[in-house]
């Protein structure tokens, strides 16, 4: 054998090649990850289940977890169960779409001029802390338990989580681009185009993915105070009528719809941003 021969022997790591002797390849850490929170799952569904039979807790108040699954398998058969689902996603989507674009476009305008930055820092910096639920008394007095009731919670609360992070974004720019694109004689239409949008629109996809979050939290929420169609409705219309199971089965559609939506958002947010570094690293 000759030296050559003898050094590749030996710098090959045992079994990491194909064939006879190779080690089995190793999951990959998403896999892993998807295991290990089906593995949590099972676990919660069986602590569900064997909680009201052990009397720490009693089943008229908590039944167990496969009593609420035949509630949610019979509810999936009634027609005025997906009316509900499609009034909240409705009013989350509209509600949405509306603070997105008043978001953006705000802060856009506001980051890209200073003195109005200046301005208007302050009145942000008041409105934003003001819970969404103080204005359900001012929603029900304009709008009742219409649907612009929903409209006006969501929109409020989703739009400073966008405003915020576009806010943030145009802040980001770098000087040296910004200079860059005034000595190529860009008007300001095209600095915002090739220099602001592409430094701000990481933080613009994840205010749209908070903004998401919040929408559904605020939608639920105006339904179950005030009364506007959709799941929360619902939710508050089988506690008043003492059906346990179902209230359970109602609570855990909105979370198996929150994170639906949650990775929606993030799948968006993944193929808006192909391009970046982030994502890049993560590839």
């Amino acid at each position: 054998m000759t030296p050559s021969a003898i050094a590749s022997v030996k710098t090959k790591p045992a079994g990491t090649g194909a064939g006879p002797g190779g080690a089995p390849g190793r999951r990959g850490p998403g896999t892993v990850t998807a295991l290990r929170g089906l593995a949590g799952l099972a676990g919660l569904v069986a602590v569900l289940e064997a909680l009201p039979h052990t009397g720490v807790v009693s089943a008229d108040y908590l039944p167990p977890a496969s009593e609420i699954g035949r509630t949610l398998w019979h509810l999936l058969a009634e027609n005025a169960f997906w009316t509900a689902l499609a009034d909240t996603l409705t009013g989350w989507g509209l509600g949405l779409a509306i603070a997105v674009v008043a978001g953006v476009v705000a802060g856009v305008v506001i980051g890209s001029v200073p003195v109005l930055r200046a301005v208007t820092a302050s009145t942000i910096e008041f409105l934003r802390p003001i819970p969404s639920v103080a204005l359900i008394p001012v929603a029900v007095l304009l709008y009742g338990t219409d649907l612009e009731s929903t409209l006006l919670l969501v929109v409020y609360a989703s739009f400073w989580q966008v405003l915020v992070q576009v806010l943030a974004g145009t802040q980001d720019v770098d000087p040296v681009a910004d200079d860059t694109a005034r000595s190529y004689q860009l008007g300001r239409w095209g600095r915002v185009r090739y220099v602001l949008w592409p430094t701000a629109l990481p933080y613009v996809m994840t205010g749209v993915r908070l903004a998401s979050a919040v929408a559904l939290v605020l939608a639920i929420t105006a339904e179950l105070v005030i009364g506007s169609p959709g799941l929360g409705h619902e939710i508050a219309v089988a506690q008043n009528s003492g059906a346990v199971s179902r209230v359970y089965a109602l609570v855990l559609v909105t979370g198996l719809l929150g994170v639906a939506i949650n990775l929606v958002a993030r799948a968006v947010e993944r193929r808006a941003l192909h391009w970046h570094q982030s994502l890049r690293r993560e590839g």
